[in-house]
């Protein structure tokens, strides 16, 4: 299987953006250099970083600085000016005793006009651990949940779609029942158009309730991956964008607000519906006749990537996983001293630390799920990510026992390049049976 792959991903992703100046169209760009090239420093070090602003691709000099540091996701407890010398200005962003990120943010005048950025140290991250225990009854809780799900009937359509079809991929929008008779999901599934047995790519999506766009993940049937991507609302991903937003603003409160419908009820939390569907997904996978039998892959980013660990801890069917930054991990980590995950639970919405909500929490943490994932992981994350702090992806990526790897992109903040992804592809077709 493996020598019948051809990397198409690279004339692929060449067409999917422009090359563009860094920062996007800014005339502002921020130069900070720690002292560890590799941003990572030991509990009691200090860190020191180097500031250098260029305006029109013009290095400043003698401009003022305004800076805070704090540890990461809590309130700063330094501030102060720096003036640049030659261009150039040092920070003492200090230390920390316990592992974890400490965020230094800037802010520069120039007229009218303030520019911003940041950069996060990581100080001992290989020792981070999570705050979320794993609760004693979590592996039963989740078999009764798969046993109970699984009597719902299995309804599957599946309707195939021209514009996103070629002479090469066959493109079908499918409609899956799953959780209880009735509740649907919905995704698009793209494979090579010839006959054979191929791998698998189960592709979750991140956050929202937005449309869905399969194009962006054609290169996987060009490489002779079958591929699903799925939508977790149960809404047509067909639908307009103008209907989405409708809906969103509607259902959603603007702000992904469906992750915390039910959060006070184990049983009647919102996700508990999208996890299963996660599993009732792969029964459909498993079953087409062009599956290869052998190559059952999780890949997802932020939401995405917190489903599919979880979906690789949940079900023993999956035979590789892919997460970039995942989110709802170590979620109740906040009232410890210790930055948490999307969606942020304790900052962004009120109530949240009754005893009822945070034990829902365990049971759904992607951290709780890591722990039992018994594959190959490859995992990638930014330290500049406020969404999903580099603090959880160690957190999540520290208690993964089995063959695991990760890709650190300090610079990055919530997203990642197309050589990423590249790089992602390479692992697994390098991991294939």
């Amino acid at each position: 299987m493996k020598s019948k792959l051809i990397l198409f991903f690279f004339l692929i992703s060449g067409n999917l953006v422009s090359a563009e100046n860094y920062p996007y169209r800014s005339d502002v760009l921020w130069v900070t250099t720690p002292d560890h090239v590799d941003w990572i420093y030991k509990t009691g070090e200090h860190a020191k970083v180097t500031v250098s602003v260029y305006l029109y691709g013009i290095l400043q000099k003698g401009i003022e600085i305004s800076y805070t540091v704090g540890n990461e996701q809590f309130p700063d407890d330094m501030m102060g000016k720096v003036v640049t010398k030659n261009g150039k200005a040092v920070i003492d962003m200090g230390t920390m005793k316990n592992p974890g990120f400490r965020d230094c943010k800037l802010s520069v005048r120039f007229g009218n006009n303030e520019s911003k950025h940041h950069i996060k140290l990581g100080f001992s991250p290989e020792k981070i651990q999570p705050v979320t225990k794993i609760p004693s009854d979590f592996v039963e809780y989740w078999n009764k949940a798969k046993e109970e799900a699984a009597k719902c009937p299995f309804q599957v359509t599946e309707t195939y779609v021209k514009e996103y079809s070629s002479n090469d991929v066959d493109c079908y929008k499918v409609k899956l029942q799953c959780f209880k008779k009735g509740s649907f999901v919905y995704g698009y599934l793209t494979k090579p158009k010839k006959s054979g047995k191929y791998p698998i790519v189960f592709n979750p999506p991140g956050a929202g309730i937005k449309p869905m766009n399969p194009t962006t993940t054609l290169y996987y049937a060009n490489n002779g991956i079958i591929c699903f991507n799925m939508e977790i609302h149960g809404i047509d991903p067909a639908l307009e964008k103008t209907r989405y937003d409708e809906i969103s603003a509607a259902f959603n409160m603007g702000d992904n607000g469906y992750l915390e419908n039910g959060l006070d009820d184990r049983d009647n939390y919102y996700m508990k519906k999208v996890y299963m569907a996660c599993v009732r997904a792969l029964d459909y996978l498993t079953a087409l006749p062009d599956y290869d039998g052998s190559n059952l892959i999780a890949q997802g980013g932020s939401q995405g990537g917190a489903l599919a660990l979880i979906t690789t801890g949940l079900d023993s069917r999956v035979t590789l996983c892919v997460a970039n930054h995942p989110a709802l991990s170590d979620m109740g980590a906040y009232p410890a001293g210790q930055a948490a995950g999307y969606p942020h639970f304790f900052r962004k919405f009120h109530k949240q630390d009754t005893p009822e909500k945070i034990k829902t929490m365990a049971y759904y943490d992607v951290v709780n799920f890591a722990r039992l994932i018994k594959v190959p992981v490859y995992m990638t994350w930014g330290f500049n990510d406020d969404t999903c702090p580099p603090t959880t992806s160690y957190a999540v990526y520290n208690v993964i026992t089995s063959q695991k790897e990760a890709l650190i992109t300090p610079i990055n903040e919530h997203w990642v390049s197309e050589n990423t992804r590249r790089l992602q592809m390479e692992w697994i077709i390098k991991h294939l049976k």
